[in-house]
């Protein structure tokens, strides 16, 4: 009898791969179904954030994630790490993974958040549960992993991603990671306060000193009500009100509209309230040419759509896409935020797009 029962779910298992063969392009909405099992397995090589290999008792399986997958339980999804799956079925042929958990905490040890360091880069495949092998421009690093490093910004880790993870050495020698978060191909941060980039407005009446020299990062959304002198963003610890200064570097992350991901480098001032170090968004590489040699400007606002990779403008001959690998930062301001008004040089690139050069607030 269990083994007629084994022999059905190796079917059903391979029923499920054939309707992936056979389901139409067009259809990639997941149905809202529920939890037809839980299946427990080994995660497998070639896992990527959108698509789980799990090795199970039954056979290997294949099963999408989805923005809406809880994995609040299990971010690392690791070559031969042990997890457990509640799947649904989807009209795309697909198993989707509803939540993925995991069983177990590492220990936490103390750290010195005194100097704490922000680095870019991949995942390689020495990485474990416990230690993060990243390798970054200068070179590759280790850093472990414990029960208080934040993984809220983060949908899932797996090997060849990249993320941005701030760490700090703890008590025990080793470097650790205090937070990891998605990013795509975005630029190392930096804890130079003394860059001011191109801004010349100013955002405080007097310097705020940083007293101890202590910073410390911070991944999160930001909110709505974000003003060019106040960051309000959205963190798994609450809400985080800092202050932008003229010595802020936000020529890493300059739009501030809604929702965009952002990891905030901060100090307490001499003021008491928190400060921004440094902004660092998420913000994809561009391989584009542009034509310099003939150039548009426009003005407009802009809308709350905008992020780090294209900029959305509201003007008078209506709705305008500007892509933002070419600029190096605003003139007039040190952030761009929703309904902010703008004028932007930009030039057409041989990827069809225009591309803004330029950004200059306009009173």
């Amino acid at each position: 009898m269990k083994k007629y029962k084994r022999l059905a779910k190796i079917c059903m298992t391979a029923l499920a791969a054939c309707g992936m063969l056979l389901a139409p392009a067009a259809a990639m909405k997941v149905q809202a179904e529920e939890v037809i099992a839980t299946v427990q397995g080994k995660v497998m090589e070639g896992t990527t954030s959108k698509l789980l290999y799990l090795d199970t008792s039954d056979g290997k399986m294949e099963i999408k994630i989805d923005g809406s997958t809880s994995t609040g339980n299990c971010k690392m999804l690791l070559p031969d790490k042990k997890i457990s799956v509640s799947v649904a079925n989807g009209n795309d042929g697909y198993l989707h993974a509803v939540s993925i958990s995991e069983s177990g905490e590492n220990p936490s040890v103390e750290l010195d958040t005194s100097k704490v360091s922000n680095v870019v880069g991949t995942v390689n495949d020495k990485t474990t549960e416990d230690v993060l092998h990243l390798d970054t421009a200068q070179g590759e690093m280790e850093l472990k992993i414990d029960k208080n490093t934040d993984l809220s910004n983060c949908s899932v880790l797996v090997v060849s991603g990249k993320y941005v993870v701030s760490c700090a050495r703890g008590e025990d020698a080793y470097m650790h990671a205090i937070s990891i978060a998605d990013v795509a191909a975005a630029p190392a941060p930096s804890t130079d306060m003394s860059q001011t980039g191109t801004a010349s407005q100013t955002y405080t009446q007097t310097p705020v000193v940083n007293p101890t020299g202590e910073t410390r990062s911070v991944t999160g959304t930001v909110k709505d009500n974000t003003e060019e002198s106040t960051l309000y963003l959205a963190t798994s610890e609450g809400t985080f009100t800092f202050k932008i200064d003229d010595s802020t570097d936000t020529s890493k992350g300059m739009v501030l509209t809604p929702d965009n991901k952002l990891m905030v480098t901060y100090f307490r001032g001499s003021d008491s309230n928190l400060h921004v170090a440094s902004i660092v968004g998420v913000k994809d590489s561009s391989s584009a040419s542009v034509d310099t040699s003939s150039r548009a400007t426009v003005i407009g606002t802009v809308k709350a759509k905008s992020t780090e990779n294209v900029l959305v403008l509201d003007t008078s001959a209506g709705e305008m896409e500007l892509k933002m690998d070419k600029v190096a930062g605003p003139s007039g301001c040190k952030v761009l935020v929703e309904d902010k008004k703008v004028s932007v040089t930009c030039s057409r690139g041989d990827d069809a797009y225009m591309h803004a050069l330029t950004i200059t607030a306009v009173k």
